[in-house]
C-alpha cells in the first residue's frame, strides 16, 4: 500500500467516526460546535501522529507481555503534553473539551492504530497513517460540530448565517448529536455507495 493510500484511507475508507463508528465518546460528547469538533481532533491526530512514530521505534524492544501496557503510557505521555499546552494557550477550548482530553488516553482509534499499524511497521508509514487517521478524525468531528451548530444555532464556527430564533435547541444539546451523526451516516453511505 502506498504512503497515499496509508494517508487516505483515514478519510473514506476506514474513517473512524463514519465508517468504523469508533470514539463515539468525544464524537458525540464535544461537537456541540464546529471549534470543538476541529480542537478536539487536531489534539487526536497529534496524539496519534507522535504515539505512532514513538511505538513504531520501540515496539520490537517491548515483550508482547507488556506490549498494551507499554502503548499506553506512550499515548499518556503525548496525552499529557496536549493537555498542558490546551490549557495554557486556549483555555477557553480546553475548559470547553474538558475531560474528553484526558480520555483520548483510552480512545480505541489511537490505541488501535497502535497495535494494528505502528507496531508493525517503520516510522514513515506510521507517521502518515496517523495523520491520515488523525485528520480523517479531525474533519468528521469538524463537519458533525458545524451541522450541530448551524441547525442549534445559526452560526458555524461562531460566523452568524442565520438568525437564532430560526434554529433549533435539540441539535446543540445531547440528543442532536444522535440525530445529526445519524444523517451525516446516512448520507455519507450513500454516497460511498453511489
Amino acid at each position: 500500500m502506498t504512503n497515499l493510500q496509508n494517508f487516505s484511507k483515514g478519510f473514506f475508507k476506514e474513517n473512524a467516526v463514519f465508517v468504523l463508528l469508533l470514539g463515539m465518546c468525544p464524537t458525540l460528547g464535544v461537537t456541540s460546535s464546529a471549534i470543538n469538533g476541529l480542537g478536539m481532533g487536531l489534539a487526536t491526530t497529534f496524539v496519534l501522529i507522535m504515539s505512532n512514530m514513538v511505538i513504531s521505534l520501540v515496539s520490537n524492544q517491548i515483550p508482547d507481555k507488556v506490549k498494551i501496557p507499554s502503548f499506553i503510557v506512550i499515548i499518556a505521555s503525548f496525552v499529557t503534553i496536549v493537555d498542558l499546552v490546551m490549557a495554557g494557550y486556549v483555555p477557553a477550548l480546553h475548559a470547553q473539551l474538558g475531560v474528553f482530553i484526558p480520555l483520548i488516553v483510552v480512545n480505541c482509534i489511537v490505541l488501535g492504530r497502535a497495535e494494528a499499524f505502528a507496531s508493525k511497521n517503520k516510522i514513515l508509514p506510521s507517521i502518515i497513517d496517523g495523520a491520515g487517521m488523525g485528520l480523517g478524525f479531525a474533519m468528521a468531528l469538524t463537519l458533525l460540530g458545524s451541522v450541530r451548530e448551524l441547525l442549534g444555532s445559526g452560526k458555524v464556527f461562531g460566523i452568524t448565517l442565520f438568525n437564532e430564533t430560526y434554529g433549533m435547541l435539540i441539535f446543540v444539546l445531547a440528543p442532536g448529536a444522535f440525530l445529526a451523526l445519524g444523517y451525516l451516516i446516512a448520507i455519507i453511505n450513500r454516497l460511498r455507495k453511489a
